[in-house]
């Protein structure tokens, strides 16, 4: 089940790339951006995370944090944060925990082959804790734009 705007968004504690344990609840009270992507270092990923990083001043100065979330190990969110200089936090969801609770978790196609994986989907939370926009089929270059266009509007 997909969590929709107007809900609370589901609590989760995750490690980040150094293996500190992150809690959706610590931050309540401020702007959150929890986009979901599918693996660190493919193309679209590595071009969603650098927009994102590229745009992240912009969030600062909304004051509006950013969390990136997939399946991959602590280890090699590390490597990809390091890579790509994310200023970012990035959660591992190694035993899929928060992917089922948002419901971006499920069957997908590449290439004529059918999976199970993360869903690019993004989720931006107010400061109450209320998921206020979701964002299905991210296209990973212009997203951080069209999420800070959503931030300056709500923050009215």
């Amino acid at each position: 089940m997909k969590i929709k705007a107007g809900e609370k968004a589901p609590d989760f504690t995750l490690p980040d790339q150094d293996g500190t344990q992150r809690k959706l609840s610590d931050y309540r009270g401020e702007w959150v951006l929890i986009y979901f992507y599918p693996k660190d270092n493919t193309p679209g990923c590595t071009q969603e995370a650098c927009a994102i990083r590229d745009n992240f001043p912009f969030f600062e100065k909304l004051k509006a944090k950013v969390l990136g979330i997939s399946v991959d190990s602590i280890k090699s969110h590390k490597k990809f944060a390091d890579k790509h200089s994310l200023p970012f936090t990035l959660l591992s969801d190694d035993k899929k925990e928060a992917v089922k609770l948002y419901g971006v978790w499920g069957k997908k196609k590449f290439m004529g082959r059918e999976f199970m994986g993360t869903k690019r989907t993004s989720f931006l939370v107010d400061p109450k804790g209320l998921v206020v926009r979701v964002y299905e089929s991210v296209k990973p270059p212009v997203h951080a734009e069209e999420v800070l266009e959503d931030l300056k509007v709500l923050m009215k």
